[in-house]
């Protein structure tokens, strides 16, 4: 009986039912349904997947929270558009850009949540012995994500034309592709560096005695 109420399993099925809330709410008139839709495809993919998975491969509370963010800021994207959110025009008027920078934190957690993801796969696997390798590695996996999902906004470009503004939500920057890029790269070397210690005494705990060299 614990077990069935841990607080671990108490904070999934709180988080998922946030999650699901901010769906409908976000699925109920979203400025623009393609874009929305193409926005929370991975939260209706990941969120299937982190329950179906949760007793073959358990993730870290870490990497389950980081996870729920994430989906936090798609969703709200989704509804709104990135470069219509309130809270970028908000952080737009504070910092004086000339932007809507709301798409920016989607990139940087573009970097910040798939580097402590393949950070666990790859250490729990043992695939990789160094230390340094494996935040080589770390950051390969995020700039190749990051080049991935350009590809993706570019194909969408070409089948939707003028309908896929939304979804790449440029706001007229000539670089928009190299500074997402840029903020997935900086996401993951903030994971590495901020967060690196803490998921390594939670992934101790998943498996003890076997820390990376």
């Amino acid at each position: 009986m614990s077990s069935v109420f841990s607080p671990g399993l108490l904070l999934q099925w709180l988080g998922s039912l946030v999650l699901i809330l901010l769906l409908v709410w976000s699925g109920l008139a979203p400025y623009d349904r393609i874009t929305w839709l193409m926005e929370v495809l991975p939260v209706l993919i990941v969120l299937p997947l982190l329950w179906w998975s949760k007793h073959r491969y358990p993730l870290t509370s870490l990497l389950y929270f980081l996870i729920f963010w994430h989906c936090v800021v798609l969703i709200v994207g989704g509804a709104y558009t990135y470069a219509r959110v309130p809270l970028g025009f908000m952080l737009q008027q504070w910092l004086e850009l000339d932007r809507n920078p709301y798409d920016k934190i989607g990139h940087f957690f573009q970097g910040l949540v798939p580097a402590i993801a393949a950070r666990e796969v790859l250490w729990r696997g043992a695939y990789v012995r160094s230390a340094r390798m494996l935040n080589f590695l770390i950051l390969c996996v995020v700039l190749a994500i990051s080049a991935s999902y350009e590809l993706i906004e570019w194909g969408a470009a070409l089948a939707l034309g003028q309908g896929a503004d939304e979804f790449l939500g440029t706001q007229g920057d000539m670089w928009d592709t190299q500074s997402d890029m840029f903020l997935a790269l900086l996401g993951a070397i903030s994971a590495l560096l901020l967060l690196g210690k803490l998921h390594q005494r939670q992934l101790n705990a998943l498996r003890p005695g076997a820390a990376t060299s």
